[in-house]
């Protein structure tokens, strides 16, 4: 063998060793240890809105168990922090999920914990305003920001599609009670489902147009009163949540079950009077 030869392969050897060692830091760098090498965040240090202060890991499988949280959701956290609910939908539920951090270097942070927790193909964060960035897509919306801050966010929540999934941890949303609540040694959460805007006055008519039923439903966020039928007698056992609309009322000693699907000024609604259901269509005028 020449020297030339010799010389060629003990290159090629050195270069693949190289290359190896350059790939082994490259993989080692995505550990989380790496990721907190040039950014370690301090529980209560000083954010755009909020200090931010981690949620424990326990509370936050709670709070994305009582969001019912599945694969095929899309979660948005907002105030995402280092990212860790965001990554925990994605990583033990199976969602898409973003996080909204206005801080940039705790985006830098999260986005390499991202990586690092293997899903970057389901997970982001990125960096923006929580009251300009639009997640209205979103199925579920997780928070753990201030009362006030909670507040300012509610009118952009409840334009959201009906049946989307809200949960807080620790604080509520002013006189807007919420349809859940957890308190555990871990911490407290709060769930609400985004109610359809259903107050008005609709006519329920039956499939074949022979009978049609008058309702006058009143609205305060979930909580739904009203009167229904010829009489307006007031509406009983009645319940809101997401677009699903329930209510009883009396028809001249007949009770009667309402049963309904609310999409914008419409509903498909199933009517059990008397032991018999019919298909009803509802119409909203005003």
């Amino acid at each position: 063998m020449s020297t030339r030869q010799v010389w060629s392969r003990a290159v090629a050897s050195t270069g693949a060793l190289l290359l190896f060692c350059f790939a082994s830091t490259v993989a080692s760098a995505n550990n989380r240890e790496d990721c907190y090498r040039d950014f370690q965040p301090s529980s209560g240090q000083p954010g755009k809105d909020v200090v931010w202060v981690p949620t424990n890991d326990a509370l936050v499988d709670r709070m994305l168990r009582m969001a019912q949280v599945k694969p095929t959701d899309l979660v948005y956290d907002l105030g995402a922090g280092d990212g860790k609910i965001a990554i925990a939908a994605a990583r033990d539920f199976g969602a898409r999920s973003v996080g909204i951090e206005y801080n940039p270097e705790m985006v830098k942070l999260a986005n390499c914990l991202v990586k690092a927790e293997g899903v970057a193909g389901k997970t982001k964060i990125i960096q923006g305003d929580i009251f300009e960035t639009d997640f209205s897509n979103a199925t579920v919306v997780t928070l753990y920001l201030l009362p006030e801050l909670n507040l300012r966010l509610r009118p952009t929540i409840l334009k959201m599609k009906p049946g989307t999934r809200v949960v807080s941890h620790s604080f509520l949303m002013d006189d807007w009670e919420p349809d859940e609540r957890l308190s555990s040694d871990h911490g407290q959460a709060y769930f609400w489902v985004v109610p359809a805007q259903v107050e008005g006055n609709w006519t329920l008519r039956s499939a074949d147009s022979k009978d049609a039923i008058d309702v006058r439903l009143e609205q305060t966020f979930q909580q739904v009163t009203g009167t229904a039928g010829e009489t307006k007698r007031s509406l009983t056992k009645t319940s809101l949540r997401g677009d699903a609309l329930e209510f009883s009322f009396d028809d001249n000693g007949t009770p009667v079950r309402v049963v309904a699907r609310v999409n914008g000024d419409k509903m498909d609604a199933q009517v059990t009077r008397g032991g018999k259901t019919r298909k009803y269509v509802g119409t909203r005028s005003g």
